[in-house]
């Protein structure tokens, strides 16, 4: 996993994001076998989205992505995104192993997580936030004195 910036028309950017889903009822479906297809299907559907699939891990009954995206992207309509295609192929792919925990379509339940991550912490942002300004504004003292 790469700190470097990446570029696009108008802007340079560095957006990374945890993602992490759950089985529908925290049912334990996801087999190693599952857990390497899913894999695939993130990075595909992820590239489809000019996104970055960085790592991917998982237990049998959730699944965490590290994600480097795009800036122009709805956060929520690609992890709805995410979640849908995932499904939809793993059910199909894995309709006879998923027969045995649900009778309807279901897979992933409806909530999720999310959240940035970055190089920095929290303290170190807003310090450096605060800090914008300030050498400018001494210099102005200064020749106003």
């Amino acid at each position: 996993m790469g700190i470097e910036n990446q570029t696009s028309a108008h802007a340079v950017y560095n957006l990374k994001l945890h993602i992490a889903f759950v089985t529908k009822y925290r049912r334990k479906t996801l087999t190693p076998e599952l857990l390497a297809y899913l894999e695939i299907v993130f990075g595909q559907v992820l590239a489809a989205w000019r996104c970055e699939l960085l790592e991917f891990g998982g237990e049998p009954d959730h699944v965490h992505l590290l994600v480097s995206i795009h800036p122009a992207l709805d956060i929520s309509v690609l992890i709805n995104n995410l979640k849908t295609a995932s499904a939809r192929r793993a059910r199909r792919q894995f309709a006879e192993h998923l027969a045995h925990y649900y009778w309807k379509p279901l897979f992933w339940h409806r909530e999720y997580f999310d959240s940035s991550v970055g190089g920095a912490s929290l303290e170190t942002v807003k310090a450096y936030v605060e800090r914008q300004g300030s050498e400018e504004q001494a210099r102005r003292k200064g020749k106003a004195a």
